[in-house]
């Protein structure tokens, strides 16, 4: 797995695509819901980057042995767990959460593997879990 400078806005883009992918795709809604202004320019990135960032991870993800089954098996076994360690500063852990939860919601469609990331991620993150179904302004500060 490649890595990216600790707290860049390219190591939290990538989150926000792992959770993004975890449902086997990204639509068009979910797309255009990152390319806003607080979407991944909140992150610092610029919006025509994000597409690199979301081909770089599935190019790794395919590396490391993904089978198209589960990406949360990745995260539960420790492989992709390097990857959230790279964004350890609460405020921008609160911030990839707030622009990923923004993406999910825009299609009106919460996949199943797209929640199980999302809590994933706040459990490894200990913040606390994310609704779906409330605003993404509800994410909440991590727990430490």
């Amino acid at each position: 797995m490649r890595s990216y400078p600790r707290n860049s806005p390219e190591a939290a883009a990538r989150i926000v695509a792992l959770v993004l992918i975890s449902d086997g795709h990204i639509s068009r809604t979910e797309y255009d819901a990152l390319n806003q202004p607080d979407g991944v320019p909140a992150l610092g990135l610029e919006p025509e980057n994000m597409h690199g960032i979301v081909q770089t991870l599935c190019e790794d993800l395919l590396m490391a042995g993904f089978n198209g089954h589960s990406i949360l098996s990745h995260v539960e076994d420790g492989t992709l767990t390097p990857m959230l360690a790279e964004v350890d500063e609460p405020r921008l852990q609160t911030e990839v959460l707030r622009v990923a939860v923004c993406a999910v919601n825009a299609d009106q469609h919460h996949a199943d593997g797209e929640t199980a990331m999302l809590d994933a991620i706040s459990r490894i993150w200990q913040t606390s879990p994310v609704t779906l179904a409330g605003r993404a302004d509800d994410v909440r500060q991590p727990q430490r």
